[in-house]
């Protein structure tokens, strides 16, 4: 995150951290319901629908090179089972934790007389997220926490047998479910036993065995 980002107070993922001030060991202990943003979870397998309800519980706690945020964010996640593609539902319980440093102080809080211009120094400060104008923006962590939190394989049950390789049908609703496996070395067999039966019975009802037409020619 760039340093000079500005973050939206009307975003509700956008916390405020003035009342915590820059006092070491100072806490803060917030609750509040958001709706969830576009594309939060795996995409194309499992996530929080846009709009659906997360409930935030954080802790904020500050110390000398920022404010360590620690929190759950609880929610329903939807998708559908890997193995029937049936829909299915989950609650969604993510944990984290995470530092926001302030732009002026280096890691052991100290604060920087001039901004950092040594390449290696803006290589860690792209790995680091940023408190501005006293805000920080809680959703990169939100996003990496409920990615963390889901199965990246989510099935319906533990035991769910899948679709029939044969006609797709849900096995676990019929767990007997098969299909009479014909080997097809024999299947040339079975015609030419069904072929015989025929001209047997063709014999036993009087009918004259069918033959070729005779192609030898009469001596007169």
């Amino acid at each position: 995150m760039a340093l000079n980002a500005r973050h939206d107070h009307r975003n509700p993922l956008v916390f405020d951290t003035h009342e915590l001030g820059r006092r070491p060991g100072a806490l803060q202990r917030l609750t509040r319901e958001i709706d969830a943003p576009k594309d939060l979870g795996i995409q194309g397998v499992i996530g929080v629908p846009e709009g659906a309800p997360v409930e935030l519980e954080l802790r904020l706690e500050s110390v000398m090179e920022g404010v360590l945020v620690t929190g759950t964010a609880r929610a329903q996640a939807e998708g559908e089972c890997v193995r029937c593609l049936e829909p299915l539902e989950l609650a969604l319980e993510a944990d984290f934790q995470e530092m926001f440093s302030y732009p002026d102080a280096d890691d052991r809080g100290r604060v920087k007389a001039e901004p950092a211009v040594d390449a290696e120094e803006s290589a860690e400060n792209e790995d680091r997220l940023f408190i501005e104008d006293g805000l920080f923006d809680l959703e990169p962590v939100l996003r990496d926490a409920v990615v963390l939190a889901l199965p990246m394989q989510p099935v319906c049950q533990d035991d769910c047998l899948g679709l029939c390789s044969e006609c797709g049908e849900r096995l676990t609703d019929d767990p007997d479910h098969h299909h009479d496996a014909v080997d097809i070395r024999w299947a040339a067999l079975q015609g030419l036993a069904g072929s015989l039966e025929d001209g047997e019975k063709d014999e036993m009802s009087g009918e004259a065995p069918r033959s070729a037409p005779a192609n030898e020619k009469q001596e007169k």
